[in-house]
Order: structure tokens, then C-alpha cells, then sequence
């Protein structure tokens, strides 16, 4: 029997409305009033007006029996509503209780042990949309790692994965650390700072409300060690370095040196690599690399020689990583993953821009005008009344890189689009990477950009990620397919 995760009614069922159930012929639950309590509304309500009176000794009349009675009934439910009202918005289900998003039926009277689980991930299957919001934490000062303050420091890294089951795709949204949304009672902040002042429950809530009310399931936080345990865990991930670099930690004891080219980073390397801060364009380049790790551990997770290890993994990070998923979901999102083709993997990062006027300059201000495509594609958000932004082709901002090892190439590529209607092509400086294939680099979230592109080519393999040119719609890497 197949095992279904996410059923819309059992992420929203209310545990404080909830009486004796019992299990109907169709598989779904009933819902009654527990014992004692008064099935007749209008007698609990009616009550109160009666008492009163016959506590001052006046006698009541039927008339005025009822007006009382409909008055504080309609009263209290309009205070319940608006109540509901305004206390929906700011919150996500994140913080339900494991009762409340239990599984309904005679699935949730079961408790499997992961073991169990396990021989069975195929069963297990994800049949709606699902948001998670991933954290990687900074280093808390006198924390041992794993422990419940460790989890507590601001977030360095920020990502809300939708694992969409309709589209049987996975979009992943990086969230700068530098973004600035408003925390209840705190005012304008950096959204890594929502951790630190209120847990996972206040992160989900922020960026929830900041991104029109997207629905945040789940969430992981990941210690600031449980990086460097997995890709060591896992025996390295392959990532092409950028440029050099060395940094020192603040005690000059230890350093980790990068090598420009393609490298088998360890633990300390790839974390060196996702948090080392280059001083220019803020946080992008680094959210640039995170989206480049990310993508090698996808493929390196999903590798035949690792997934059979998957279990085992798991138990040795459970220390490392501070999640409500629940086990049975774990093996939903683990079987979902592996059935997503590579093009349906994307990737692109919150637009915004940073203010020259603010007192930080490196703060980063979202830009949500005309995103309507991008809200729905990656939160699963609809907007209505809001026109989506469309770009003609020949608007199109398309960086050229070479990586060839063929300089001549450049311009013949650049001419062949211009005379394709792309008229704001451009060249940047050669890749010091050699490619054999043409990477279309969709830099902004939208494929079908990509593979328009790709059309008027008639060559290239398209990408959805925000790791080409910053300021281009479209990265062209040239490699040595282009005649």
C-alpha cells in the first residue's frame, strides 16, 4: 500500500478543536465533542443571560432571551474570526505540534522504526506541494555543537525549497542574509538575524509574510559543524572553485586555502567555500557558491554508491541537523528527489537591489515588482491583479563567457546573436574552466528564457541557476561544441 505524505487536511488539522474520533468507511476521520461537553451551542450560550438574571432576581422575558442569546453568540464569533484573521497572516505551520500534522487514518496509530522505514521508501510518497526552509547556522560563542544553543545564532545561509509534486520539480530560493524584512516588535532587520531573536517559528513567519503569505511546511537548521560532517560523510563533492582564496579565522590558528579550478572539497573546504566573504556585490557571490555546493551535493546524494548509505547517513547527522520533519517524511522527500530529472532541479535567488542610501551599504532590498511567475514557480504563491514582467528577446541581458580555449570564438557568438534579434549581448572575460558542451545559464528563475535562447542557437544545455553573470538575464558559457 502506498503511504501518502502531506495531505492537505492532515497539515491543517486543529488539535484544540478536536474531540473523540473515530474512523469512517471512506478512510477519513470524524471529528466529535469529547465527553461532558454540551452538544447544543444555544444552551451554553443562552446560559449566560439566564443566570445573570436569576442571580439579580429579575424575572426574563422570552423576547429579550433571545436577543441577549444572538447578540453574544454573533459577538464572540466575530471576535473568533477576526482574531483568526489577524493572527493567520503571521504565521506559518511550522510551529504545528507532531499531533497537529500527524498523518489521519490508521497510518498515524503506527510507529515505525526507522529501520522499518527504510526497506520501505518506495511506499512513501509525496502528493502535494511542500515549502521548506533550510538554515545554516553561525557558530554560537560557548555552545557545543549539537546542542539546542547551538542552533540558536543568526542564519549565514538561507534557502526555501519548494519540492513541488504536481510539477515534479524542485525549486530552491536563496535568500541573502543581508535582506531586510520587518521582525514584530523589532522593527526593519537583516533576516539573519530572525534565528537569533526567535527561533525557526519567527524565521518562517518573517519570510512568509515578506514573500505574500507563502505557505512554510517544514524547516531544517543545519549546526555550524553539520556541513563540514556531511560532505565528509559523504567522501567530498566535486565544485569548480572560482578564484583562490585564503581566509584565517579570527585566532589566526587555522586557515583553509581554496585553488582556483575544479577541486574534491573536504568538510573544512566546503565550508570555506560557501561562507567566505569577497568584500564586493555583498552577500550574491557567496549565495553564488552555496547554489554550486548545493548542486554537487544533489548529484553527490543521489549517487548509486551513496544512496544505499543513505539510512546510516542520517542517523550519524541527526546530531548535526534540528528539523520537524518526521522520519516517514524524510522518506517521501528522499523518494520524490531521486525522481526529478536534472532540468526540473532549478535554482534562483530572491530579486532585490542594494541601497546606496542606507547606512549599510551592503543591506539588501527586495524587488518583488512584476515577479508573479517566480512567486508561483518557487513559494506557490498566486498573486491576482498583478501583471507578470516580460522581457522582450531583445532586452534580454546576455553575458558571453568563453570556455572554449578558443578566444576567436567570442565575437562570432556575439554576432550570431545580435543578428538574432539579441541586441543586448555582451562579452565578459574568458572562464578559466574548459567546457566541451554551452551551458544557457537562466540567472533569473525563468526556463523558458533559457530555452529560447537555446532555440536560436540550436545548441546549448540550459541551466536554471543564479551562479552566471550577476547582472545578466542569461550566461552563455561557451564550450567547444560552438562552430
Amino acid at each position: 500500500m502506498v503511504k501518502q505524505v502531506g495531505r492537505q487536511e492532515d497539515w491543517l488539522e486543529d488539535r484544540d478543536l478536536r474531540g473523540n474520533s473515530e474512523q469512517t468507511q471512506d478512510g477519513a476521520t470524524a471529528i466529535y465533542p469529547d465527553e461532558g461537553v454540551s452538544r447544543n451551542p444555544y444552551r451554553t450560550v443562552g446560559s449566560i443571560p439566564s443566570q445573570l438574571y436569576q442571580r439579580l432576581g429579575l424575572p426574563i422575558p422570552r423576547w429579550l432571551f433571545w436577543i441577549l442569546t444572538i447578540s453574544i453568540g454573533v459577538t464572540l464569533s466575530g471576535l473568533m474570526v477576526s482574531a483568526l484573521a489577524l493572527w493567520t497572516p503571521l504565521w506559518s505551520t511550522v510551529d504545528r505540534s507532531d499531533e497537529e500534522l500527524q498523518w489521519s487514518g490508521k497510518e498515524a496509530e503506527k510507529s515505525l522504526l526507522p529501520a522499518d522505514v527504510w526497506s520501505n521508501i518506495a511506499e512513501y510518497k509525496l502528493n502535494r506541494p511542500m515549502n521548506i526552509l533550510l538554515m545554516g547556522i553561525e557558530p554560537v560563542a560557548n555552545s557545543i555543537d549539537g546542542s539546542p544553543e547551538s542552533f540558536s545564532g543568526k542564519s549565514d545561509t538561507m534557502l526555501l525549497i519548494r519540492l513541488d509534486s504536481e510539477a515534479k520539480a524542485i525549486r530552491v530560493l536563496s535568500i541573502p542574509r543581508d535582506t531586510m524584512i520587518a521582525i514584530p516588535e523589532k522593527g526593519l532587520n537583516k533576516v539573519s538575524d530572525a534565528n537569533s531573536q526567535g527561533g525557526p517559528v519567527l524565521a518562517a513567519r518573517v519570510i512568509s509574510r515578506t514573500l505574500n503569505n507563502t505557505p512554510i511546511d517544514r524547516y531544517i537548521r543545519i549546526s555550524p559543524s553539520g556541513l563540514r560532517q556531511l560532505v565528509d560523510q559523504l567522501g567530498g563533492v566535486e565544485v569548480f572553485v572560482p578564484q583562490s582564496a585564503e581566509n584565517k579565522d579570527g585566532s589566526q590558528q587555522s586557515s583553509t586555502n581554496l585553488v582556483k579550478g575544479w577541486q574534491n572539497l573536504n568538510g573544512e573546504q566546503a565550508e570555506e567555500f560557501v561562507r567566505f566573504q569577497e568584500g564586493k556585490s555583498g552577500d550574491l557571490p557567496r549565495v553564488q557558491r552555496q547554489q554550486a555546493l548545493l548542486k554537487a551535493l544533489r548529484e553527490r546524494l543521489l549517487s548509486p554508491t551513496v544512496t544505499p548509505r543513505l539510512p546510516q547517513l542520517i542517523r550519524v547527522m541527526r546530531k548535526y541537523f534540528d528539523t520537524n520533519l518526521k522520519v516517514e517524511e524524510m522518506m517521501a522527500l528522499v523518494n520524490f528527489s531521486s525522481s526529478v530529472e536534472r532540468d526540473n532541479f532549478q535554482m534562483t535567488m530572491l530579486p532585490g537591489v542594494f541601497s546606496r542610501l542606507s547606512a549599510d551599504p551592503n543591506s539588501y532590498w527586495i524587488d518583488l515588482t512584476g515577479q508573479v511567475k517566480l512567486l508561483n514557480d518557487y513559494t506557490g504563491v498566486t498573486i491576482a491583479g498583478m501583471q507578470p514582467k516580460v522581457i522582450p528577446l531583445a532586452n534580454l541581458k546576455i553575458a558571453i563567457q568563453n570556455t572554449s580555449g578558443q578566444s576567436e570564438l567570442s565575437e562570432k557568438l556575439l554576432n550570431t546573436l545580435k543578428q538574432k534579434g539579441f541586441s543586448k549581448a555582451y562579452l565578459v572575460p574568458n572562464g578559466s574552466d574548459t567546457q566541451r558542451d554551452t551551458q544557457i545559464i537562466v540567472q533569473k528563475g525563468d526556463r523558458t528564457l533559457g530555452e529560447q535562447v537555446q532555440k536560436a542557437l540550436g545548441l546549448g544545455q540550459v541551466e536554471v541557476a543564479a551562479t552566471g553573470e550577476l547582472e545578466s538575464d542569461i550566461t552563455i558559457r561557451l564550450g567547444k561544441d560552438w562552430k
